[in-house]
């Protein structure tokens, strides 16, 4: 199975290409800006190296967020476009996911934090299982105040990952059983790692099923009833 893996909710974009046991080439780039730029030089260079052309594709996927609102739509933008231009299966996978599994642990509760702006950071409790990791709780979106209480409120050795740098220098002070460590940022071979054992279990989605995980209102919205106004548009 060939499947093409773009990553661009956080700064840290990747792109790479693998199949169901190898990774075969990787691009990656940390930007907070230059997704789309990145995406497409990215994505032509993982072709040439592997000598592949996007017709080959069995699947795609995609990391839908929480993270940057711009990243997320790119990203997610040129998964639907591939995916539906050479009818390869479009998967959809979450960056906190992708976070917490890299950081696999044997005992401790991992917490991911990936930055949504405003002083908050996405996050969720996972527990580590043979060969992986499991979600312990809902995604949400906390300031570091409640980041630090959710920690607090864990009777049990905690590792935190992910753009924990973003946070208040002294957020985590003086909380017991709590570790800090890496990854930073999810990347794409992760991603594809990830896919290859979802689809092996056959949770295959259907492609509108895979939106974007925001978990908040963006920072700008467009009001679609004044727009149509002075567009002149019918309601």
């Amino acid at each position: 199975m060939n499947i093409l893996a773009i990553e661009t909710a956080t700064p840290a974009s990747s792109v790479a290409l693998g199949t169901d046991d190898a990774l075969l080439a990787m691009s990656l780039q940390v930007d907070r800006r230059g997704h789309v730029r990145f995406l497409v030089a990215a994505m032509d260079y993982c072709f040439q190296q592997v000598g592949w052309t996007p017709r080959e594709l069995d699947a795609v996927v995609v990391d839908v967020g929480p993270g940057l609102f711009t990243g997320i739509r790119a990203g997610l933008a040129t998964a639907q476009g591939v995916a539906a231009a050479t009818g390869a299966q479009l998967v959809g996978l979450s960056s906190l996911d992708a976070l917490a599994f890299r950081a696999a642990t044997g005992r401790r509760i991992i917490w991911p934090v990936v930055d949504v702006r405003r002083n908050e950071v996405a996050t969720a409790p996972y527990r580590p299982v043979p060969g992986g990791v499991i979600r312990d709780g809902a995604p949400e979106v906390v300031n570091p105040k409640g980041f630090a209480g959710l920690l607090d409120a864990t009777a049990e050795d905690t590792l935190v990952v992910g753009d924990h740098q973003t946070l208040p220098a002294g957020t985590l002070r003086g909380i017991h059983r709590v570790k800090v460590g890496r990854p930073r940022w999810p990347s794409a071979d992760v991603l594809l790692e990830l896919a290859v054992a979802r689809m092996a279990k056959g949770d295959l989605p259907a492609p509108d099923d895979v939106r974007p995980l925001y978990l908040r209102e963006p920072d700008v919205t467009i009001n679609w009833k004044d727009y149509r106004q002075e567009a002149g548009w019918p309601d």
